[in-house]
């Protein structure tokens, strides 16, 4: 299950390459990447499945929780539609151990009449991005990686600070806040143990790093400006110089 974090696709071929080799399935994780693409390719769309959240604050929400399944495979359609319904086969029929998840009308017509601007939205988030990478000057802040193979949709806008913890606490007393996607590793958290026995280095040393600026269609480019301006002045120990 490869997942698009953060609005850019991972690197599909290698992966379906691998899965085709040892005769796996291969389920996108599309939920951050609504409209990104992978050599011409749809985000959700490279392999058997596909997955889409439209949690409110996805570049493709809705006005409450719901998702969406894309694939091009008639038997995995048939045993989702299933499990989405109770596991029911026919009316009052139930073959497997479903749950309730069916997407609600109301929500389904916001979607479809959002769906509309999606590409404007996407443009407006690649434009944000584009003025903090051309304005964020601190040698602390390692910028996001835009990879060449694909467009990135920007879901979120996440730069990595040694220093992270001080920097959120130093733009909040600015007025500025922001987020932590994720402080936990996946394999830490109880329900993922034995994951991954050993831990990873690099996602130990990245989930103390990370930190999402703010970033939607609606932010004003002044704003932005105001948060590249105090990400500069951020210096290690610069909360204690201003207590004294």
């Amino acid at each position: 299950m490869p997942v698009h974090l953060y609005g850019q696709c991972a690197d599909m071929d290698p992966i379906l390459e691998i899965a085709k080799r040892h005769n796996l399935k291969v389920v996108e994780d599309a939920c951050q990447a609504h409209g990104a693409t992978y050599r011409n390719r749809r985000a959700g769309s490279m392999a058997h499945m596909g997955c889409f959240s439209f949690y409110p604050t996805k570049n493709l929400g809705g006005y409450g929780d719901g998702g969406m399944i894309i694939t091009r495979d008639r038997m995995l359609a048939e045993k989702a539609r299933s499990l989405r319904n109770y596991g029911e086969i026919s009316r009052y029929r139930n073959s497997l151990r479903g749950i309730n998840s069916r997407l609600d009308e109301i929500q389904a017509a916001i979607l479809r009449v959002k769906l509309e601007y999606l590409d404007i939205w996407n443009r407006r988030r690649f434009e944000i991005a584009d003025m903090y990478n051309k304005n964020i000057i601190s040698n602390l802040i390692t910028k996001p990686a835009k990879m060449e193979y694909g467009t990135h949709v920007y879901h979120l806008y996440v730069i990595r600070c040694a220093y992270r913890d001080e920097l959120r606490e130093y733009l909040k007393d600015s007025g500025i806040e922001t987020l932590v996607h994720y402080p936990t590793p996946a394999y830490s958290e109880k329900a993922g143990r034995g994951l991954s026995p050993h831990g990873l280095a690099t996602t130990e040393e990245y989930s103390k790093r990370v930190l999402s600026l703010p970033l939607y269609p609606a932010i004003r480019d002044e704003e932005i400006y105001r948060v590249c301006e105090a990400i500069n002045k951020f210096k290690k120990g610069s909360l204690k110089n201003e207590d004294n």
